[in-house]
Formats: structure tokens, C-alpha cells, sequence
């Protein structure tokens, strides 16, 4: 391609853009500096009738978007579950935006269906799951649930004899949806979009560690004969929580009712030998749903779902129409077992990622940040001023910042917190975010993030001291 093309002008301009941003991460503030009114007055441009050189729209955009791009590539980042981008994911990624294949049959990108299918069957082995589960590569753990669910769906409908992909829900057999309080809330809006309504879950009850009893669990399928759905946690917002899979499992299984893990980020667990054992019994489940932009560390948009019962994955998503050539069952078709037709080929950056990091990077990856997480919240937790409430086994943590006014109220405590976050954050060296956990507010610590290190925990920790010192305006 010759150098002077507008393809190549802007390529070029990008990869020094690229660049330079990460070049910058160590300097620039964590969190957005420019405010709403800067951003929309840059960007919001006159549209040209005569268009404007590709290069120099790439410039244009990455000035005018300064201050408002979030650091989550930065190792202080540490507000949500998010990782940031390996370099072969990254790479890869770019890759496939200029490929630009669509995702949806063999036949149209032959390459991106067998690396979904390669990418797909490491991770069953990386997660210990059954050989024969069928998996999805969607846009996050949100349609991942859409998807999971769907499969869930159709095969406790099945079982009684109805065809919910033919016949639809009305007048279908009423679903129960038995659920840890404790769910995130892509799951609940995952239940809308398929129709059972929110009235269709029912909370279970939880010990101590918020996990699951298998007593409660056991009462509440015997309350009622219905076609049912339990959905369990791998790994819960704010402490980590993971339910008890090898007693509960067993206990749904002999109800007849299917069993879904929301495993965002704690499937993970079982890549690390340190802590495989909290998602212990997780593999009896029948399906399971993480995020691939969480710890394998590639960039958004990556969800996985995978199902045990493939005819049920099968037959909730698959579609047969005469302009779309028939897979005759040797390739893998990706439509069969996603909600989406045209789609973007996400599984070279999840290749990429599980090439680059290999067994061994994915486990001292997950024993890293667990460590991080607990120093920052052992170290930040400590300091005068501060209250550790909790740190999990795995890469979460909540401290508390309560007022040191006499006699003060909750709702003073909550606002202490509240300001101690906002005034951590506008340093600019680290990011956090805040919670409402048992009624408290909290700020939560989430390390997820490969690049961070030991000198990026200690400048959160410092920034922290600074403000508890120099107190902040409440």
C-alpha cells in the first residue's frame, strides 16, 4: 500500500496516538478531568457537506476528547471490575477492526469461527468444564446471561413438554426463578428481556459469608412443583462471595431444576491454584456466564456464556433461513449459539490474550491482584481515619471512612465516605468507587488490572493518607 493513502495517513496517526496515550498512563490523572459542557463543546462540531481528511479527524478526536477518556488501562485503577489490555489482545484487537469479519457464520470468516472455537474449548479446560458444554462469545456478561438463560429456558420448558421457541411464553408452565439476593444486576435485567418478570424471582436464604444455604435451598424448591431456574454467584460485587456449588448443585439437580452461575470474574478463580478451591464444585452446574475484558485482560466488548446441555443452547438461539448457506454440522457457525447475527469476530483478542499470558500468566495473574487488593486494603484500611470492613479471598475489598464528629449520624458517616472517595480520586493518582453495602456506604477496592504493581498500590495508599490528613470539605 502506498505511504500517502488516507487509509495509511490515518493508521499511522492513530498508532502514534495509541501510543503516546499509554506512554502517559503513570502521568495522567486516573479519573476524567474534563466536564460534561468541555466535552460536548469540542466535540459537538458542525457536520462539513464536503467531509474532512481521515487523518486529521483522528487528530481532531483525540484532542478534543482529552481529560474525558477514564484510565482503566491504568494499573490505579481500581473503581470496577475491569481489566485493561494485553498487548497481544490489544494488537489483536486492532487486527480485528481492520479484518473487519462478520462473526456470524464459518462462511464469512472462516478464520474467526475456528478461533472461537480453539479460544472456546481452552477455556472449558482452563475452567474445568464439561467437554461437551457449548459456549457463546457475546458483548458481556449481560447478554451472556441473556443467552445462558435462554438455554435455561428452553430446557426446563422442555422437560415439561412445552416448545417455548415455538409456542412462546403464554400459557407456558410459570417458571421460578430462585436467585442469591446478592445477584448482580445484569442478571435481573437478563430476566426481563426474556419474559419472566421480576415477580418470577425468589430470594434465598444466606449465611454469613452471604453464600447460599443448602437448607434454604432445599425448602424453597420443595415449597412448589414448577419447571425451575437457580442461579448462584461466582465471586459477589463487594466481598467475593462464592456460593456453595458442590452441596447445592446436586440439591437443584435432584429437583429437576437447571442451575446458573453468574461467574463474571470469580470463574477466573479456577485458573489459580492458590484459589481454585472457592469455585470448588462450580463445574456441576449446567451453564455459566464471565467477562473476558475482566481478568483475562482484553478489551471490551467480551462476554462468554457457556451451556452444558448444547441441543438446549442450540435450540434457544439457532436460526435457519434460505439466504443463510447451511453449515451441514463439520464448521462451526457462531449464529447457532449467539443472540446476534452480525457481530464482531471478538474471539482473536481472546486468542491472543490466552496465547500471550499461557496457563501459567493466567494464574500468577489472578495471585497478583488478589494480593494487591488485600494490601490496599490492608494498607488504606489502616490509616487513622479509615475502617476496613472487609477483604475477600479473592480481588475485592470494602473500607469505610466514618466521620470523627461526636455522636455522629449514619447518614454523617455516609457522607465522610462519600467525600474521602471524591477527594482520593481528585488527586488523580488512583480511582475508586463507592457502594452502599449492609445499609453503609463504603468505598470498594477491585484489582483486576494486569499492568498493576507494587508502586501503584503504594502511591493509592499515599494519596489516601494525604487526604485523610489534610482532611477534604464535607
Amino acid at each position: 500500500m502506498p505511504t500517502d493513502t488516507p487509509e495509511r495517513a490515518a493508521l499511522a496517526r492513530a498508532v502514534q496516538h495509541a501510543n503516546a496515550f499509554l506512554d502517559g498512563l503513570e502521568q495522567r490523572p486516573v479519573a476524567a478531568t474534563a466536564t460534561l459542557d468541555d466535552l460536548r463543546a469540542r466535540l459537538d462540531r458542525p457536520l462539513s457537506h464536503g467531509g474532512t481528511p481521515a487523518a486529521q479527524v483522528i487528530d481532531d478526536l483525540v484532542a478534543d476528547v482529552a481529560g474525558g477518556i477514564v484510565g482503566s488501562q491504568s494499573g490505579r485503577f481500581f473503581s470496577w471490575v475491569i481489566g485493561g489490555g494485553t498487548p497481544a489482545a490489544m494488537a489483536a484487537d486492532w487486527l480485528t477492526t481492520v479484518w473487519d469479519q462478520n462473526a456470524c457464520l464459518h462462511i464469512s470468516g472462516p478464520a474467526a469461527a475456528v478461533v472461537e472455537e480453539v479460544a472456546g474449548a481452552w477455556l472449558k479446560d482452563l475452567f474445568d468444564l464439561p467437554p461437551q458444554a457449548s459456549f457463546a462469545f457475546v458483548t458481556g456478561c449481560q447478554m451472556a446471561h441473556v443467552t445462558a438463560l435462554a438455554a435455561a429456558r428452553h430446557g426446563v420448558l422442555r422437560d415439561r413438554g412445552w416448545d417455548v421457541e415455538q409456542r412462546g411464553l403464554f400459557g407456558a408452565p410459570a417458571i421460578r426463578v430462585l436467585a442469591n439476593p446478592d445477584r448482580h444486576g445484569s442478571v435481573d435485567v437478563a430476566l426481563r428481556i426474556l419474559g419472566f418478570g421480576l415477580d418470577a424471582l425468589e430470594p434465598l436464604p444466606l449465611d454469613a459469608q452471604r453464600r447460599v444455604t443448602p437448607e434454604g435451598l432445599a425448602a424453597a424448591l420443595a415449597r412448589r412443583d414448577a419447571p425451575a431456574i437457580v442461579i448462584l454467584q461466582a465471586g459477589e460485587l463487594n466481598l467475593a462471595a462464592f456460593d456453595p456449588f458442590r452441596a447445592l448443585v446436586p440439591i437443584a439437580r435432584a429437583a429437576g431444576a437447571w442451575t446458573h452461575v453468574d461467574a463474571a470474574f470469580g470463574l477466573w478463580a479456577k485458573v489459580s491454584p492458590a484459589h481454585r478451591q472457592l469455585a470448588d464444585g462450580i463445574e456441576l452446574a449446567d451453564s455459566w456466564t464471565t467477562d473476558g475484558h475482566k481478568y483475562l485482560n482484553v478489551p471490551y466488548d467480551s462476554g462468554l456464556a457457556f451451556v452444558r446441555d448444547a441441543d438446549a443452547h442450540r435450540a434457544a438461539m439457532s436460526l435457519a433461513t434460505s439466504y443463510l448457506p447451511p453449515g451441514g454440522g463439520v464448521a462451526r457457525d457462531q449464529l447457532d449459539w449467539n443472540p446476534e447475527l452480525s457481530r464482531r469476530a471478538r474471539g482473536f483478542a481472546v486468542y491472543a490474550a490466552l496465547r500471550e499470558l499461557g496457563r501459567d500468566g493466567l494464574a500468577a495473574l489472578v495471585a497478583r491482584t488478589c494480593e494487591h487488593a488485600r494490601a490496599l486494603a490492608q494498607g488504606i484500611g489502616g490509616l487513622p481515619g479509615a475502617e476496613l470492613i472487609s477483604t475477600s479471598s479473592l480481588n475485592q475489598a470494602l473500607v469505610r471512612f466514618p466521620s470523627p464528629a461526636p455522636d455522629a449520624t449514619d447518614a454523617e458517616h455516609d457522607a465522610r465516605t462519600d467525600a474521602v472517595v471524591a477527594a482520593i480520586n481528585a488527586t488523580g493518582e488512583a480511582l475508586f468507587g463507592g457502594v452502599t453495602w449492609n445499609g453503609r456506604r463504603a468505598m470498594r477496592i477491585s484489582v483486576s488490572n494486569w499492568r498493576t504493581t507494587n508502586a501503584d498500590v503504594a502511591r493509592a495508599i499515599a494519596a489516601a493518607r494525604a487526604v485523610l490528613e489534610h482532611g477534604t470539605e464535607v
